[in-house]
């Protein structure tokens, strides 16, 4: 590439259309709008979804389902990006995991993933596990340690079931 070819094909000062100007203009009498028609009214603008007054793709494809509001959001790291990133004998925390720039997104829980191989100890910290991913920081000589995360609606409901029930059945004991 030469000094003169750099600005090949860019028009800084782009002169604009001028319409209407007369037949010699080229851009005259309708002023490339065409004869007559919905297009050529002033004011019209077409929405990006307009297909020529067909029934939008958008609405001809099915709905189908729902965005849950309130499902937790995931972190997924693997146990090879672990062996990479942590000495051997090193806590794998989320707040070191954030450190090391690996979790850059926000998360509600974090998901340890057994993709890779792991060849160091380490203690690991997470709200979840794969099966897979805790054999090989078990294999490895490592600790997997499960953090408390978010309680659930179910799980709230199912420990204020059982302490109903046991506030019953001490109620009746008491009675006798």
């Amino acid at each position: 590439m030469s000094l003169h070819e750099i600005h090949k094909g860019v028009h800084k000062n782009k002169k604009f259309k001028r319409l209407g100007r007369g037949i010699g203009s080229g851009r005259g009498k309708t002023s490339g709008k065409g004869h007559k028609g919905q297009l050529a009214r002033a004011g019209w603008k077409a929405l990006p979804i307009f297909q020529g007054g067909g029934s939008p793709l958008v609405r001809r494809v099915p709905k189908r389902g729902f965005t849950n509001i309130f499902a937790a959001q995931v972190g997924e790291v693997n146990v090879g990006d672990l062996d990479e990133l942590f000495e051997a004998g090193a806590a794998v925390t989320p707040e070191s995991l954030k450190e090391a720039g690996i979790l850059k997104h926000r998360y509600d829980v974090l998901k340890v993933l057994g993709d890779g191989e792991l060849k160091k100890k380490l203690s690991v910290s997470a709200h979840r596990f794969s099966a897979s991913a805790k054999e090989k920081i078990e294999k490895a000589g490592g600790t997997a340690t499960v953090l408390p995360g978010r309680t659930s609606v179910a799980e709230k409901r199912a420990a204020a079931k059982k302490n109903a029930a046991k506030a019953k059945t001490g109620d009746a004991k008491a009675k006798k």
